[in-house]
């Protein structure tokens, strides 16, 4: 299975991870962080830009589920069989700018919705006897040296308990994208770094930044 063109919806989980939220100095005790990009976020290719409108582009590896059926999951048992697929996306972000819409408590879109701001793998179809939801590893190499390692027993949102605080608010939709939260590691994009991201079942996917 291929990533999709135009998906419905991409929702996205901020702050899942706790060595990701102590690195950025973000406070522990709150619900789940839920914000939407765009239709027109999703890249289309594997070249990310270095920049954008001024600001450094800062990478965050994360797993993607891709949704198969709509509707609105039951318990986390059932939400489950909602998943049709699984990738690896880069939630790219204009750190510094966040940084100042945090500090004014304003929304943030601009910082995290702008047009190629998700970057998306092939999306492999789920197999439940296969795919351990609770034990996924991923990881991103920048330039050959290891920057980002993780595994989805990290979170702490899993996957099925995050289908289902979304589907509380928007019942979902068939190929609905949810990119659900990065590790520690974060960092910015510098102009021809080679990034290479490999999911839980080995397969090695690669983007370059744009000179």
């Amino acid at each position: 299975m291929t990533s999709p063109s135009f998906p419905p919806r991409i929702f996205c989980i901020g702050r899942n991870y706790v060595e990701h939220i102590k690195e950025l100095g973000h406070p522990m005790d709150q619900p789940p962080l839920m914000f939407l990009k765009p239709a027109s976020s999703l890249i289309q290719g594997n070249t990310l830009p270095a920049r954008v409108n001024g600001y450094t582009v800062h990478y965050e590896t994360e797993l993607v589920v891709q949704i198969g059926r709509g509707g609105v999951p039951k318990d986390e048992a059932d939400a489950r069989h909602y998943i049709a697929g699984l990738g690896l996306g880069l939630d790219l972000t204009l750190r510094d700018l966040q940084a100042e819409i945090i500090r004014n408590g304003a929304p943030w879109e601009i910082c995290k919705a702008f047009d190629r701001s998700a970057f998306l793998t092939d999306i492999v179809p789920y197999d439940s006897a296969r795919d351990d939801l609770n034990h996924l590893v991923f990881s991103l190499q920048v330039n050959g040296k290891m920057r980002q390692s993780a595994d989805s027993s990290l979170m702490i949102y899993d996957i099925p308990r995050i289908l289902c605080e979304i589907a509380r608010y928007w019942p979902l939709l068939p190929g609905d994208l949810i990119y659900t939260g990065t590790p520690k590691g974060v960092d910015a994009l510098a102009p021809g770094d080679v990034l290479t991201l490999t999911n839980h079942r080995g397969d090695v996917f690669t983007a370059t930044v744009e000179n």
